[in-house]
């Protein structure tokens, strides 16, 4: 494994290094050509930019100009304006911040389940101090005190 950069969450069981964000899965990428990395940044970039509502503002400007010829084309003519030009741009731009958003709470859900599960896996443990292990030293205890007790009352 090429990892330049550390994983925030480590590798899976097949050797996937697993980050916290999108763009750290770029600079991790050592071991691919040149120009896959050059791509890759680039839609990244890309994807940023149309992702924005200031694009779907944008591009709803862009199609405002057009919807002039739209009137003027009748029904036919606003129905093509609105499905090729409206939705597919101006909706695009829309659609990609929802899912950025859904993404991002997504990644924080996964963020928290994966602390909680490390955090439930090391309790488990019963090495680990506060975990099992107190519990095991504390039924230790009863039990060494019980055999005491028993002790006293047969004897």
């Amino acid at each position: 494994m090429a990892d330049d950069h550390k994983p925030h969450f480590g590798h899976t069981k097949h050797g996937l290094a697993v980050h916290l964000h999108g763009h750290d899965h770029l600079r991790a990428a050592s071991d691919a050509p040149w120009y896959a990395k050059v791509n890759a940044w680039l839609a990244l970039k890309i994807t940023k930019g149309v992702g924005t509502m200031w694009c779907a503002y944008v591009f709803a400007a862009l199609d405002l100009l057009a919807l002039p010829q739209a009137i003027q084309g009748g029904l036919y003519g606003m129905v093509q304006w609105t499905a090729s030009f409206f939705l597919q741009l101006v909706l695009l731009s829309i659609i990609m911040v929802g899912q950025d958003g859904q993404s991002k709470a997504s990644d924080a859900r996964a963020a928290k389940t994966f602390e909680d599960t490390e955090v439930l896996i090391d309790r488990t443990d019963i090495h680990t101090e506060g975990g099992l292990k107190a519990i095991l030293d504390e039924v230790q205890e009863l039990r060494a005190q019980v055999t005491q007790l028993q002790t006293r009352s047969n004897g």
